[in-house]
């Protein structure tokens, strides 16, 4: 075990440089983790020997559900709103054309089987969200037009199609399909897939909104589990469970829920892991050597799905909505293949008696599609006029927060020792940069004006400039002991015995704001501000 755990870690660690080398030189981080687990396979350096197909469709699988879910629950439905029905075509009627052109080419052209041509033409219709999102926010491509918004939605919604088109296939081959069962199939995995997506998203929305969590971190536990079960549900039901889980992410993620700013970091990190888990074990269960068999038929394919079947697809989809040539070219060329296609190969081949070529042919284009596709996508953005400076491509994104707003709030009590009760506020004495921006009184939110009275026992919250350095402190604690209180109970009598400023007052579950008059009891814990580091 302690050897297995050197491995992983050093893979991980491995994964992580490679990220930041393939950024500096352009080439997409997910191309870096297949390649690195080619090193590490059978025909590699270390010749670990990796041929479990049924295993690796498991791990990839469960891996695909969170990138999935994070794909939609990072996606900005406000900003792709005006092209939903564009994005939607595509990532619908697009994943069909592209599936049946593909089948038609490899049949009748490369001279495939009818089992392989099909089943080619449904595992490499869908476009990769992972590389399609990575390459958005690692390079900053601002795009005119809303195509940001454009290849999110596709590329994170089509990959349900892709699955459902594969399954028919699968289905059609087996010979277990009638008309009807096809009808069945899709109505079930369309109808089960969108109405379950929605309803456990809105439960749960509500169950994280109005109930309190006590334990942190729980309400990211919580959401593994809403992914888990959104994907699973609607499977064991006969639905589609990634149509399902993308759909709980994009309602999540575009909800304004409890603990959200948390939990986009923990999905980023998680999502991160799955996608070197997913690419590094494809590359692990390919073999080079059999690549080389298929380097001939994989060219052409990858040729002819990236320079003819994705570009007429998109003109026949986007051109009746007057869509730019500039921006046909650059949605065509932003179709890259990647680990759900590779993923589908080995359901298909797992199901039917299809031979290993149709894993090695996809293998060998989503390679192409990534390396070529990628690498070059914002070097031709530039060069076709498609870049927007004017625009910031991470409000495409639903955790965008923009440049970081100088201002901090802060509450306090109005009491009766104070002048301010029963004042209207533009007759208060405020310190300059300060702004009342809220009012609490008897559980009522009262959004203030110049002209609001203040009574006593309001609750204020104030807003004002923060600080514009970065500046560190100091800080200890002190547990008052009866000793100590000799001097005096008074904040003002003990003070100058500190040498520090008394910050904060922690009594039980009580947090105090000194002032010279608190009163201190004995086992008051004193938070001191020692001075700058």
């Amino acid at each position: 075990m302690n050897y297995a755990l050197l491995i992983v870690s050093s893979i991980i660690l491995l994964c992580i440089a490679l990220n930041f080398i393939s950024s500096k030189i352009g080439v997409p981080m997910l191309l870096a983790f297949i390649l690195l687990g080619m090193v590490f396979g059978s025909d590699g350096i270390f010749k670990i020997r990796f041929d479990d197909f049924r295993l690796a469709e498991t791990l990839c699988s469960f891996a695909l559900i969170f990138i999935m879910f994070y794909g939609g629950f990072g996606t900005n439905i406000k900003e792709a709103r005006p092209v939903l029905l564009k994005a939607g075509l595509l990532s619908s009627v697009g994943v069909v054309l592209t599936s049946m052109f593909v089948a038609v080419f490899a049949y009748f052209v490369m001279k495939f089987s009818w089992i392989n041509s099909v089943l080619i033409g449904a595992v490499i219709s869908s476009t990769d969200a992972a590389s399609v999102f990575s390459i958005l926010r690692d390079r900053h491509l601002n795009l005119k037009y809303n195509t940001a918004s454009i290849l999110e939605v596709e590329s994170g919604s089509n990959d349900p199609f892709a699955y459902m088109l594969t399954m028919i296939a699968v289905s059609m081959i087996t010979g277990s399909v009638t008309a009807l069962s096809i009808i069945k199939m899709l109505f079930l995995q369309l109808f089960l897939g969108v109405t379950l997506g929605i309803i456990i998203a809105i439960f749960f929305r509500y169950i994280i909104n109005h109930f309190i969590i006590h334990t942190p971190g729980f309400t990211m536990v919580l959401v593994i589990a809403v992914a888990l079960l959104s994907y699973s549900l609607p499977n064991v039901l006969g639905g589609n469970g990634y149509l399902s889980v993308y759909i709980t992410g994009i309602i999540l993620g575009n909800s304004d829920i409890r603990g959200k700013k948390e939990l986009v970091p923990f999905f980023d990190g998680i999502t991160g892991i799955m996608q070197i888990l997913i690419f590094f074990l494809l590359g692990l269960l390919s073999n080079p050597s059999s690549l080389l068999f298929v380097v001939g038929t994989g060219f052409v394919l990858a040729c002819f799905i990236t320079f003819i079947v994705r570009p007429l697809a998109i003109i026949l989809i986007m051109k009746p909505f007057k869509a730019t040539w500039n921006q046909i070219f650059l949605v065509s060329w932003a179709g890259f293949r990647g680990a759900s296609s590779i993923v589908f190969a080995i359901t298909a081949l797992l199901n039917t008696n299809a031979n290993y070529d149709i894993f090695n042919n996809v293998f060998f284009i989503v390679l192409f599609s990534i390396l070529l596709q990628g690498s070059l996508l914002p070097f031709i953005a530039k060069k076709i006029d498609m870049i927007d400076a004017s625009y910031d491509v991470m409000k495409t994104f639903s955790d965008y927060s923009g440049d970081e707003i100088p201002i901090e709030f802060i509450q306090l009590i109005v009491s009766e020792n104070q002048d301010w009760c029963g004042k209207s506020i533009s007759d208060l004495n405020l310190p300059p940069n300060t702004l009342i921006v809220l009012v609490k009184r008897e559980g009522e939110d009262i959004v203030p004006n110049g002209q609001t009275v203040l009574e006593c026992g309001d609750t204020i919250v104030l807003a004002a400039k923060s600080i514009d350095f970065e500046e560190y402190y100091h800080m200890t604690e002190l547990v008052l002991t009866k000793k100590m209180l000799s001097k005096g109970s008074t904040l003002s009598k003990l003070s100058g015995e500190l040498d520090a400023l008394v910050m904060l007052i922690i009594r039980g579950d009580e947090f105090i704001i000194p002032n010279g008059e608190t009163e201190l009891l004995e086992g008051d814990t004193l938070v001191l501000n020692n001075g700058p580091i």
